[in-house]
C-alpha cells in the first residue's frame, strides 16, 4: 500500500488537487483488489496454498481495500465537491450514508 501510495500522490499533486482531494484520490487509489484477489486465487488453483491461506489472503486483501476508504472518507472527504439540496429537499443517500448534518 505505501508504494502506491507512493506512487498516486505525487501525480494528484501533480494536476493541481488541493491536498486534502489528493491524499483522498491516493487513499482511495492505495488497495489492491484486484491484484490480490487473483494472485491469491491463482495460487490456490496451482495448490501453493491451501484454502485456508486463501481465506486469510482473501481477508488481508479486503481488510486493505476498507482500511484506507474508511480514513479516506473519514478525515479527507472532499465536502465542497459533494452536491448541496435546497431546504426542504430529501438529501441524497450518500449524505444520509455519510451522516452529514450539512447535506440537505
Amino acid at each position: 500500500m505505501l508504494t502506491k501510495f507512493v506512487g498516486v500522490y505525487p501525480v494528484t499533486r501533480f494536476f493541481k488537487s488541493p491536498t486534502r482531494e489528493a491524499v483522498y484520490t491516493t487513499l482511495l487509489m492505495s488497495t489492491g483488489l484486484t491484484f490480490g484477489s487473483i494472485s491469491a486465487l491463482f495460487g490456490l488453483t496451482h495448490q501453493i496454498i491451501t484454502q485456508q491461506q486463501y481465506s486469510y489472503l482473501i481477508a488481508a486483501v479486503i481488510g486493505s481495500a476498507i482500511v484506507p476508504t474508511l480514513i479516506a472518507n473519514a478525515f479527507f472527504l472532499p465536502h465542497h465537491l459533494l452536491h448541496r439540496h435546497e431546504e426542504g429537499e430529501q438529501s441524497s443517500a450518500p449524505a444520509r450514508m455519510l451522516g452529514s448534518r450539512d447535506a440537505g
